[in-house]
């Protein structure tokens, strides 16, 4: 079974550069059959999806962040990262990792990490 794990920073500062990292355990990631994604929620709203990348490394970005957003392999290819520049407080939110067979994933399917409190502020 699939485990996600995000790892990172909780407080950045405005106008920081936000680096989270997910590391990928119990399952095989050298297909490009799932998408891995990154997604957050601020609070008191609902999820936004922020962006997804496979094996490949063929990239996929919400056009509302893209401009903004990197997501990448580290070297060891168990790990993915986000990086989100020029930070602002509205990006405090709880950043999660998934896997899925879908670009956007499902709340309700595929798997994902517990989630991580990023909270951006000086």
């Amino acid at each position: 079974q699939v485990q996600l794990q995000e790892s990172g920073p909780g407080l950045v500062k405005p106008s920081q550069t936000l680096s989270l990292t997910c590391t990928v355990s119990g399952g095989s990631i050298t297909t490009d059959y799932y998408y891995w994604s990154w997604i957050r929620q601020p609070p008191g709203k609902g999820l936004e999806w922020i962006g997804a990348i496979r094996y490949s490394g063929n990239s996929y970005y919400n056009p509302s962040l893209k401009s903004r957003t990197s997501i990448y392999w580290a070297s060891s290819k168990n790990q993915f990262t986000l990086q989100l520049s020029s930070v602002t407080p509205e990006d405090t939110a709880v950043y999660y990792c998934a896997r899925d067979t879908r670009v956007v994933p499902r709340s309700d399917f595929g798997s994902w990490g517990q989630g991580t409190q990023v909270t951006v502020s000086s």
